[in-house]
């Protein structure tokens, strides 16, 4: 019998000491992934690219709340194509498919490598007409992007009649492409940012204006005056209690990040006086039918150039480097991991 043929990825361990070691393995084999994965593991896929967000850099340096098992293979994203399924699955060998949350770079083994085993089930196919390594672009930020437009709109929001839109943490990976989808739909778009040379990046993508991220720091009365139809906020912490405190009566806050802090000082005076809802943002498990449907605002309003422009790409040796750069909040816009290079 053939013996299987190694491939690369990163690999982080945590040693007893808490000590965090990350490798670049070149000698895995699908065996190391069968005795790693869960029995639900049924499909192969052999990726070509993930993507680097928050949540990876926080694996990266050993985050116990990001790295829930030991050792593990990192990387909330991949995208690649079908190199085996078991009989009767949807999937065929040579499908193209994209795969974000369901916890694999956390829990199971992530997309920071050159095959994952994963479950038939989690997987999403490419939409038409999109390259993979914009589908990796787009990753797990741009989806959670997407998420947010979705609810701010269920909820009533339109571009016809809505005024401002707030994004927090707007240079960031959500940050950025939920501008461009919001300004795509015609919304009125304000980023919030704590790096003033970003203004002409966040006018780029369709912001129509910008303000300074200690404008939301600063806690305050839990009214305010009316600034915001809707507000995705990719920051939490008093950043959220700030924007929930300015939103217009019957406004709606996507809730989708807690780099701020995981509190929220706020009271329930915007809730029960202005009946502000705050909708929480859940990419991980997001159910099939959501997912399809962000998939396609993704591929129907999102200006791939837009996208290419605010795209960087790195090889899988380089990823530890950018992990700390994207925790110092160094990196804007979307960080593409080439895994073959």
């Amino acid at each position: 019998m053939t013996a299987p043929l190694p491939f690369r990825a990163l690999v982080i361990t945590r040693g007893d000491d808490k000590t965090t070691r990350v490798e670049l393995r070149t000698d895995l084999t699908t065996d190391d992934l069968a005795r790693s994965s869960d029995a639900g593991a049924d499909v192969l896929v052999d990726v070509e690219y993930s993507g680097l967000n928050y949540k990876d850099g926080m694996a990266l340096a050993g985050d116990p709340g990001v790295m829930r098992s030991t050792p593990l293979i990192p990387g909330i994203d991949l995208v690649g194509t079908v190199a085996s399924a078991p009989h009767g699955s949807p999937w065929n060998v040579g499908d193209q498919v994209v795969l974000t949350g369901w916890g694999i770079g956390e829990t199971h083994n992530g997309g920071l490598s050159e095959r994952a085993s994963v479950n038939g089930d989690w997987l999403v196919a490419l939409p038409s007409g999109m390259t993979a390594r914009r589908a990796a672009a787009i990753g797990t930020a741009g989806f959670t992007a997407a998420l947010a437009v979705l609810a701010l709109e269920r909820n009533g929001l339109d571009p016809s009649t809505a005024g401002d839109v707030l994004v927090t943490g707007a240079s960031g990976g959500v940050g950025s492409i939920a501008i461009a989808l919001l300004a795509a739909a015609g919304y009125r778009v304000v980023a919030s940012t704590g790096r003033p040379e970003q203004r002409d990046y966040l006018l780029g993508l369709g912001a129509t204006d910008t303000i300074a991220r200690s404008e939301l720091e600063v806690a305050g009365r839990p009214l305010q005056s009316q600034r915001w139809a809707g507000v995705i906020d990719s920051v939490g912490g008093q950043t959220l209690a700030t924007a929930l405190a300015q939103t217009t009566y019957d406004g709606t806050v996507a809730a989708c990040g807690l780099v701020g802090g995981a509190g929220l000082p706020t009271t329930v005076l915007p809730f029960i006086l202005r009946g502000v809802t705050l909708a929480g943002i859940n990419s991980v498990e997001c159910p099939m039918p959501l997912r399809l449907a962000a998939w396609e605002r993704l591929n129907s309003d999102l200006d791939v150039e837009l996208l290419d422009s605010l795209t960087t790409s790195i090889p899988l040796a380089e990823v530890p480097a950018a992990g700390e750069k994207i925790l110092a909040g160094q990196l804007r816009g979307r960080t593409v991991v080439d895994v073959r290079a």
